[in-house]
């Protein structure tokens, strides 16, 4: 190499260098610019919500509240659609059924319909019984009690999301109605037995769903997985097993998510899912054979029939989440609309169409927004799932409400969720066990506690930190509540 030459390469490994401070420079900016761009969105949308409520309700004292209330409705919308629309497709973009940016999609139609649809019948202003109401008779009190529980709940569903933990909206919006409603009437206006019941759904709830999906998972081994003529038996069971999904949808939709449309009771909502799961089970009897042909007789090709299920579950999940959870977002913005125009607080509070909309398209865009965080987390890192375990957790979702609806239970379909997620896990990990203990019996050796330790399926760090969310949502949304409606009555 000339003299010359040599300066040449030395320049060019200098821009090189400084070519590569550029681009970590540009990476690192579009890491950072990724949340504050999000965070504008939804900035700019809690600011257009306060704007159409303004321009809708005019320039009055007491309207000037509502407009409050509905940039608060609004932030409590995206902090419902950032953290509790996970439990939908958590399970799906982890099994690789959908990516990520269709199961946004998916679930952004279907949360929107259903809370267009079907949603917000009837809310109850003091937040299903909670608070006795004539301890808040006073339309102030009572303005300031909503508020300080939909601010604290947004909060804690905010903080919760962040953290990377799945919460039930409903308890947080309960602790804050009980924590107001403490500051305002005394602990002697809270309806402590429904505070206990609720208190009990922290350990029914993620049980009786783990349970279920567990029981199913059990099943497709048993009969499908782990027998010999593996095409022939899912041709047998798969359709059936559909059918059982869209009975249970049937029914779930018809007691949970259309009450809108007409009321029903349990059993003929029961006769309608038994009805609708038979008409499957007969149509998907031939379309099962048919995508089954050509299949080798192995686990992995099994996994191809129970995609498109798991895709509809995952739809029909959304739709009637947004059917039931947007009245926890709009729920207090309703109730306080009511009381600064009619001047009451009754017991019961029609949603308008406004407040509806800024609930559908608050949660919406939260999931657009915030929501991959958690999807990642309740689909992938919990434990591993595919099409199958993923299947059985959607149906344990739909199957436990139905089983505590008819119980008289109050039950999280968060916690139902998250706890089916932990049932599959758990269940492999005691199926992968009690397989290695029968093998090291055959051959004489017993199971090392290194070896038991490599079989832990399920990460015990989201098993704390998720429990221990869940049981501080009511005692903390209470407090935050409380602090928050003592600071606003004594200043307004």
């Amino acid at each position: 190499m000339t003299d010359e030459a040599e300066p040449r390469v030395n320049q060019w490994k200098t821009l090189d260098k400084d070519l590569a401070r550029f681009s970590q420079l540009e990476a690192a900016t579009t890491a950072i610019g990724k949340p504050v761009v999000a965070t504008g969105i939804a900035f700019v949308f809690v600011v257009l919500c306060a704007l159409f409520a303004f321009v809708l309700m005019g320039n009055q004292s007491g309207n000037l509240i509502i407009v409050a209330a509905a940039a608060f409705g609004a932030y409590m919308a995206l902090n419902i659609g950032a953290n509790d629309v996970a439990n939908n497709m958590g399970p799906a973009v982890g099994a690789k059924v959908l990516t990520m940016g269709g199961a946004l999609v998916i679930a952004v139609v279907f949360e929107t319909l259903g809370a267009l649809i079907a949603g917000g019948d009837v809310v109850s202003t003091i937040s299903g019984g909670i608070v006795a109401p004539e301890a808040v008779a006073d339309p102030d009190t009572f303005i300031w009690a909503m508020m300080s529980a939909l601010i604290a709940s947004a909060l804690w569903l905010n903080l919760a999301t962040w953290m990377g933990a799945p919460v039930s909206t409903t308890h947080s919006i309960v602790g804050g109605v009980m924590g107001a409603g403490i500051m305002a009437a005394g602990f002697g206006a809270v309806n402590w037995g429904t505070m206990s019941q609720i208190a009990a759904s922290w350990v029914i709830s993620p049980i009786l769903g783990g349970v279920v999906a567990a029981l199913f998972l059990a099943f497709i081994k048993a009969k499908i997985n782990d027998v010999p003529d593996k095409i022939g038996a899912a041709r047998r069971y798969v359709p059936v097993l559909i059918g059982v999904m869209a009975g249970t949808f049937a029914t779930y939709l018809a007691l949970k998510g259309l009450k809108k449309l007409f009321d029903i009771s349990l059993g003929n909502a029961a006769l309608i899912g038994l009805l609708i799961g038979a008409v499957v089970t007969l149509v998907m009897r031939p379309i099962i054979i048919r995508q089954s042909e050509g299949l080798e007789n192995r686990k992995k090709s099994l996994k191809k029939l129970f995609a498109v299920p798991l895709i509809m579950s995952a739809a029909l999940l959304s739709f009637a989440h947004g059917a039931n959870d947007v009245a926890n977002a709009v729920g207090p913005l309703a109730a306080i609309v009511h009381a600064v125009q009619d001047h009451g607080t009754a017991a019961k509070v029609e949603i308008p169409l406004w407040v509806m909309m800024i609930g559908a398209f608050g949660i919406s865009f939260g999931l657009l927004l915030f929501g991959p965080k958690l999807i990642r987390m309740v689909g992938q890192e919990i434990t591993k799932l595919n099409p199958m375990r993923a299947y059985c957790v959607a149906l344990s979702a739909a199957i436990t409400v139905i089983i505590a609806s008819w119980l008289g239970l109050p039950v999280s379909s968060t916690h139902i969720a998250v706890g089916g997620v932990f049932g599959v896990g758990f269940y492999r990990e005691w199926h992968a066990e009690r397989r290695a203990r029968a093998l090291n019996l055959q051959k004489g050796t017993p199971v090392l506690p290194d070896e038991r330790r490599r079989r832990k399926l399920v990460r015990r760090a989201h098993v704390l930190s998720i429990g221990a969310a869940w049981v501080i949502t009511v005692p903390l949304t209470a407090a935050l509540s409380a602090v928050l409606f003592l600071v606003m009555n004594t200043v307004f």
